[in-house]
């Protein structure tokens, strides 16, 4: 079998199951296993896997730029954006993570809503101008440009002086072996911050995301309060369900 032709089954086998196990597929294509994983670092590279211990799983569309994400599932987006905005109680505080489907939950707060919204999001911050009753907290910076929000030492100093009733978690992607995760080290701490200084975090998990997968973890599912998605019946959401992540349907 010539080597496009490998990857051509690797790419079918990863739409069809979710993911690729090296040993398996060698196995059953009869080459070597260091031979799947040099076709899987090659797939890697052109951005069409993502590579995890023992084989590979669907890159997330999240890891594309910020303007081409804000045109990816935006029905979905404002479903979950929805389900969310049902979770905040008036008079609390919130930390709203960057990203579309926050940006999303910016556009479904319903215009008497009284609340204390802190984010990292520039782009949050500014959606939130015109709301009558939303006070805005704004935590600088370094600015990471792919998701226009600030992470870094300054910004998680200035999240230790937050303490809020409700996390809205974004990530890039929400798999049951991988867990939830971004494509950036230093942006997946920042949530990891965040998470901490909030009594319930909810991720905000969009279409596209589910059984998806970044470089780097934010946090292992069972760390969270639940999962809001319009997809919660997905295969990729049932040994999670299964190992008793809430998921909040959208």
């Amino acid at each position: 079998m010539l080597a496009a032709e490998r990857r051509d089954v690797l790419l079918s086998r990863l739409h069809a199951d979710g993911k690729v196990v090296a040993k398996q597929i060698a196995a059953e294509l009869a080459v070597t296993e260091d031979m799947i994983r040099r076709d899987l670092r090659e797939l890697a590279a052109a951005g069409l896997c993502q590579r995890v211990y023992g084989g590979a799983l669907p890159l997330s569309p999240a890891a594309a730029d910020y303007a081409t994400r804000t045109t990816v599932a935006t029905s979905s987006k404002e479903r979950v954006a929805a389900a969310a905005v049902a979770l905040i109680r008036p008079g609390s505080t919130v930390l709203l993570d960057g990203g579309t489907t926050a940006l999303a939950v910016t556009a479904a707060l319903p215009p008497g809503l009284t609340a204390t919204i802190v984010t990292h999001s520039p782009t949050v911050a500014a959606a939130l101008v015109g709301h009558p009753s939303v006070e805005v907290y704004v935590l600088g910076g370094r600015l990471f440009k792919h998701s226009a929000v600030t992470c870094g030492a300054a910004a998680a100093e200035a999240a230790q002086g937050i303490s809020a009733d409700l996390f809205l978690l974004g990530v890039a992607g929400v798999h049951h072996e991988a867990g939830l995760t971004t494509g950036d080290p230093d942006e997946a701490a920042m949530k990891r911050t965040l998470a901490g200084r909030a009594a319930e975090t909810y991720v905000l998990a969009s279409a596209e995301k589910i059984g998806a997968a970044a470089a780097f973890t934010v946090l292992p599912p069972a760390e969270v309060s639940g999962i809001i998605t319009d997809l919660p019946d997905h295969p990729a959401l049932r040994p999670l369900r299964t190992a008793g992540v809430a998921i909040i349907p959208a």
